[in-house]
């Protein structure tokens, strides 16, 4: 009896294990995925120039929207059946799953393919800019592939294996910036005009999702459960009869719709901008060039802010599942204390690096960019980081609350004070406008959010602490900030170094980030707004480095 136990006990833990293992290798490729996909806007503005920039980011988060409503939530739906069959032992079933998915999806993904190739030019009028039309058309074919992969990938997170998974989203990406990058260089090189060559750019996420399709085949061919699969279809043939395709088709459904409403609403949000933003520029008397070009401008600073809004991504990926089980437990404090700290810490980061890109606009814009150009609404749309991240990470405890559909209302509520915003700022001030309307929306959004969180935990956080020391900390790394922009330069002339403007502008942005992230650390821990009981929780800050900040009498 005891060895039983012994026996379960260590296949439980080892069950475990693997699922922690494969979970933080499925948030590993995540974060590199979505960095490798954010960051890759930079060098494409850089070799194309801000027309096709602003092409390309009015038609991606169109595809984005389409491919959310193609796949529908299926890939976690997916995972959801072929768990529950897995762990009957019924593979045969589970495979039928897989199979019935793969059909319904490829029925959709086939369906908006149409929509987006054959309404291509109608879309395109509809956003104002008729020179999208080549890419919307080019980045539908992705719509043939994706979504059977990601069946496939629901399928074998079914059976807690991440790895697939893993490999296609790095593959997929790495894939879609490869193929992207030879087309802008080739179409460039020959001389073409605009449309084609974002229709090239565009035509990266097809590659991409070609080679993610075929590393999840390359999985299913080499499954080691095909080979014994023909004898458990014989035993399971004798069990009681399973449900009909069709009906397993609703149940698909029932599930996948709910949670495809949840996700379409941040790429509506985003697709605003898309369908607003050149037509509102061509009333602001711009013909259809410049008003695409501005919208490039526009563009620069969203890499930045979707960056910090990543690490935000990554930082909640294990709230859902701590506050959950704290809420399962009913451990009331565990769950305010969860809630307070992951919220804080939102607070801190969003705060200091929305006011860090605003101050740092124009030499990070010199640097990354061609030129600074647009520095101003870089600098206004910076304070999107904040509230982005705020929601982020207050939707993510609100999900562990199991208010689902609260985040989404909240991000529908904010699209329609961007549209509004829009069309009131963007025919005034332009693009300035535009990131007026932005801050005005991820606002609303964020703001919801985090009364709603706070007001589920039962967390009444202490003004002086939560606002004030954070405030004043900003403050500190402000002038940190305006030593290095002002002292720099003038620095660097006297010893006589001389650098080109582009060069000056990445010594003063990256000193810059290092110093301010200094200066806010530093007052951070000086003024008490971070304390040492809340640092000893983080496990990799327990031990020494937590000694040394003692030692040094850094903390309070």
């Amino acid at each position: 009896m005891n060895g039983d136990a012994n026996k379960h006990g260590e296949s439980g833990k080892a069950a475990g294990s693997a699922l922690l293992k494969g979970a933080a290798v499925l948030g590993i490729a995540a974060v590199a995925s979505k960095l490798i996909g954010t960051m890759q806007k930079i060098p494409l503005q850089n070799i194309a120039g801000d027309g096709v920039f602003g092409i390309y980011n009015a038609v991606y988060p169109l595809y984005i929207l389409i491919l959310f409503l193609a796949t529908a939530g299926f890939p976690l739906v997916v995972s959801k059946f072929v768990s529950e069959q897995a762990a009957a032992g019924r593979d045969a079933e589970a495979r039928r799953v897989l199979r019935v998915a793969a059909t319904t999806l490829a029925a959709t993904g086939l369906l908006f393919f149409a929509l987006l190739y054959f309404g291509a030019e109608r879309l395109a009028w509809l956003m104002g800019a008729e020179q999208t039309g080549p890419a919307i058309r080019s980045v539908s074919f992705a719509l043939l592939f994706v979504p059977v992969m990601s069946a496939l990938r629901g399928y074998y997170q079914g059976y807690q294996n991440m790895i697939p998974t893993a490999v296609s989203q790095v593959v997929e990406q790495s894939a879609r910036v490869v193929i992207m990058f030879a087309l802008l260089l080739l179409f460039v090189r020959y001389g073409c005009g605009p449309e084609r060559i974002a229709a090239g750019a565009t035509f990266g996420s097809v590659a991409g999702a070609m080679a993610g399709l075929l590393v999840m085949l390359w999985f299913w061919r080499r499954d080691p459960r095909r080979a014994g699969l023909k004898a458990k279809q014989g035993a399971e043939a004798g069990a009681a009869p399973a449900e009909s395709n069709w009906s397993l088709v609703r149940r698909l459904l029932a599930y996948a719709l709910p949670i495809c409403l949840g996700t379409i609403a941040l790429p509506i949000l985003t697709l605003v901008d898309s369908f607003t933003v050149p037509r509102l520029l061509k009333l602001h008397g711009m013909d259809e060039t410049g008003a695409l070009l501005r919208f490039g401008l526009y563009n620069h600073g969203l890499p930045l802010v979707q960056l910090v809004a990543m690490i935000a991504s990554s930082m909640s990926a294990a709230l859902v599942p701590s506050i959950a089980d704290a809420k399962w437990r009913g451990d009331a404090e565990a769950l305010r204390s969860r809630t307070a700290m992951s919220l804080r810490l939102a607070w801190l980061v969003g705060l200091a690096a929305s006011v860090g890109l605003a101050m740092l606009a124009e030499p990070i814009n010199a640097m990354l960019f061609k030129s600074p150009e647009g520095s101003w609404t870089m600098a206004v749309l910076a304070y999107t980081a904040l509230f982005s991240t705020l929601n982020i990470v207050a939707s993510s405890v609100l999900q562990g609350f199991g208010a689902v559909t609260a985040p989404a209302l909240y991000l529908l509520a904010a699209a329609a004070v961007k549209v509004a915003g829009n069309i009131a700022l963007v025919p005034r001030w332009g693009i300035d406008g535009a990131a007026a309307a932005a801050v005005a929306a991820y606002a609303l959004a964020g703001l919801l959010a985090l009364a709603h969180a706070l007001r589920a935990a039962g967390v009444r956080p202490a003004p002086g602490r939560a606002v004030i020391k954070p405030l004043l900390c900003t403050g500190l790394m402000a002038v940190a900030l305006l030593a290095v922009t002002h002292g720099l330069p003038a620095l660097l002339g006297a010893l006589g170094a001389s650098l080109p403007p582009r060069g000056m502008a990445a010594a003063v942005a990256l000193v810059g980030v290092a110093a301010g992230a200094l200066a806010y650390a530093l007052a951070l821990l000086r003024l008490g707004a971070v304390t040492a009981a809340e640092l000893g929780q983080v496990p990799q800050l327990s031990g020494k480095p937590l000694a040394l900040l003692r030692k040094y009498r850094l903390l309070r």
